[in-house]
């Protein structure tokens, strides 16, 4: 079954809902109603992203998140995830009760490669990024895209198993927006399939970006149609989490596709 990721950033500067969500009642209502909309779980992020983004100290990090991953915790049962880099962040939030860690640095950072194996309960997922947000979009060039990112995470995967972290613990993300140009990102959607080599589930973060922008002409507040188009391909490619904005719009979508896939030839008049 294809699960939905509903994304909160307690930012002031993501590239789609950057200080939306900064505060405790705005936090927290908006992530029971993407629970109540059907999402497995709740992805929080404390430090933008973004290409162009300016990195946030440790401390502004924690004090960003940790507060609303325990405001969460304690309304609601829904699986969280903390989107971070940090080792401090990670293991703060591990007291928490995360259940994902969704680094988008691979877990290369110093220390976050130990925060995640101490504990083997955790899931993590694992994203390609070419560079660094401030610098990733400017000119990113590849042989192969989809080789150069299945070798990537291939070699991730591997560190994370070396480090005694379990296989079936990691997802991998390949990156969509990060460090690829328009092109590079639509290579990886229209050979996503290939990524199911690496025998680990895949988790896709599509919505809103810009690689739709650029086909549909439309702002970040009016890709939705563009957004769930694509977490369907990514779906039907393999993709088992979609982390989306958009949650109730997403489940209704990936139902469909889950009752696609379960279908069976039962009679022609059936």
């Amino acid at each position: 079954m294809i699960q939905v990721m509903g994304i909160l950033n307690v930012t002031p500067d993501s590239f789609s809902d950057g200080g939306h969500f900064s505060g405790r009642d705005q936090a927290l209502r908006q992530a029971l109603q993407m629970v109540a909309d059907g999402a497995s779980y709740i992805d929080v992020g404390g430090e933008s992203t973004r290409p162009g983004a300016t990195p946030v100290s440790e401390q502004e990090e924690l004090d960003r998140v940790l507060p609303v991953l325990e405001w969460i915790a304690q309304e609601s049962p829904v699986a969280l995830s903390v989107d971070t880099s940090k080792a401090a962040v990670m293991r703060e939030a591990i007291k928490l009760g995360v259940t994902m860690i969704n680094d988008v640095r691979a877990l290369r950072e110093p220390g976050a490669l130990a925060a995640v194996a101490e504990h083997q309960q955790l899931q993590l997922c694992l994203m390609h990024m070419a560079g660094e947000p401030g610098t990733m979009q400017q000119q990113p060039q590849y042989q192969q895209v989809v080789t150069e990112v299945q070798q990537f995470l291939a070699e991730r995967i591997q560190a994370c198993v070396q480090a005694g972290i379990a296989r079936q613990r990691i997802f991998v993300d390949p990156g969509f927006g990060f460090g690829k140009s328009l092109g590079h990102n639509y290579q990886l959607l229209q050979q996503l399939e290939k990524l199911q080599q690496l025998g680990v589930p895949l988790l896709i973060g599509v919505s809103r970006k810009s690689m739709l922008g650029s086909v549909v002409n439309r702002p970040v507040n009016e890709r939705l149609a563009a957004s769930l188009a694509a977490a369907t391909i990514a779906a039907l490619k393999g993709a088992q989490i979609i982390r989306v904005h958009d949650v109730r719009e997403t489940v209704d979508a990936m139902r469909i596709v889950n009752a696609t896939m379960a279908a069976t030839m039962t009679g022609e008049n059936d």
